[in-house]
């Protein structure tokens, strides 16, 4: 029996631009105890040939409807004869986005038992394609496909899964930008004679996120000040903290409580809706929670997962990225503190049982970019090897 394991080089996580490496191994595992005594331990072990290539499935639900292009189902590329036709989606849904030339890895390979033999496969992933996302409509999924073949026997696939970011929008500006600009902020490094796209890309996205531009609103309503609330940036890339503060002091209006929620947006493109009035898809991530009645100043420490998917846009969907804000406000008179002579009485200020409250909503853009992939995942811990048994 002939087992293969593919393990990538990095893990799982990738930017769009990168060369993804995957290590395939093919190795002739000695048979079971109970069955040598019915096989022959020294025979070989023989495959035809094997081949890889990454593909982009994208699969979306009945209120999405697919624009006109290059787009073929996986159905259609999997009408030819399986047994001897390499189809690396075969068996899923959905249309083929993005898809590699495939790679022959070998033909006519031949192991002894206990012999084994890899192969490092190299691929560069197109800056133009789409990343891996799992939506409410739509979603996007990558895999590397090992398809193999013994003489006179049907071909089996190894999929191993992908995590591919993209730098929405920074791809042509980290190319075209300043050097200035996208200089290391540390003097004492070396500049490299020749950057690659993808370190202009994280130095671009760097370079946006690292900017430090606090910004104040005043909330209000009819009835006056709720609160200023200031935060110190507006892009973030995954992993980091959004931090702002709330400043009380001024207010004309008592907010009891307030909360502000991550969000997602997903917005299916005007001309790709089933339906004209269709709205967007709104999922919520991580959340900060305070009872603020009689408080000054408070803070925000809001932590964005590495596993989210940053902001990006394409022929059929655009995620988007806020900060949902809950204000919960009274219109009953409160007396925050007790006179000093009832205080030497040995009295304690209690709150009321019952308020008049309304609550209020607001919703604030922010931008998320991805991190390094490296550290995505190393946070995640998702090194894994995949097998097969031919």
């Amino acid at each position: 029996m002939i087992e293969v394991t593919a393990k990538l080089v990095r893990g799982p996580v990738y930017l769009a631009g990168e060369s993804v490496e995957c290590y395939i191994t093919f190795s002739n595992t000695p048979a079971p105890v109970h069955k040598r005594y019915h096989c022959n331990s020294d025979a070989l072990e023989s495959l035809a040939w094997a081949s890889v290539q990454i593909h982009c499935q994208c699969t979306t639900n009945s209120k999405v409807m697919y624009p006109d292009g290059n787009l073929f189902t996986a159905e259609e590329l999997s009408t030819a004869n399986t047994d001897t036709s390499f189809a690396p989606c075969r068996g899923e849904r959905g249309h083929v986005v993005l898809s590699t030339k495939p790679r022959i890895l070998f033909c006519d390979l031949r192991l002894s038992t206990g012999e084994s033999k890899s192969y490092l496969y190299s691929e560069v992933l197109p800056s133009e394609a789409p990343p891996s996302y799992r939506g409410q409509a739509v979603k996007y999924s990558y895999k590397i496909t090992v398809g193999m073949q013994r003489v006179n026997c049907p071909i089996k696939l190894l999929r191993v899964p992908l995590r591919v970011l993209v730098v929405n929008g920074f791809q042509e500006a980290s190319l075209c930008g300043d050097s200035e600009e996208l200089a290391p902020s540390n003097p004492f490094l070396q500049i490299r004679q020749k950057e690659t796209p993808f370190d202009l890309a994280m130095q671009a996205v760097q370079t946006v996120t690292a900017k430090r531009s606090p910004n104040f609103y005043n909330i209000t309503k009819s009835q006056g000040r709720v609160v200023r609330f200031c935060l110190f940036k507006r892009a973030y890339k995954l992993g980091e903290d959004i931090v702002g503060t709330f400043d009380f002091s001024e207010a004309t209006v008592p907010c009891v409580q307030f909360s502000v929620v991550l969000q997602s947006e997903e917005e299916v493109t005007p001309g790709c809706r089933r339906w004209s009035k269709q709205g967007s898809a709104v999922v919520s991530y991580t959340k900060y929670h305070e009872v603020c009645l009689s408080l000054k100043h408070s803070q925000l420490i809001l932590p964005i997962p590495l596993h989210v998917t940053p902001g990006f846009t394409t022929d059929l969907v655009t995620l988007q990225w806020r900060l949902h804000f809950e204000f919960v406000t009274s219109d009953t008179q409160l007396i925050h503190e007790l006179p000093a002579k009832d205080l030497e009485n040995g009295n304690v200020w209690r709150g009321p049982a019952t308020l008049n409250i309304e609550t209020m909503v607001w919703n604030l853009p922010i931008k998320i970019y991805p991190t390094t992939p490296l550290q995505i995942s190393q946070g995640l811990h998702t090194q894994a090897k995949n097998r097969l048994a031919v």
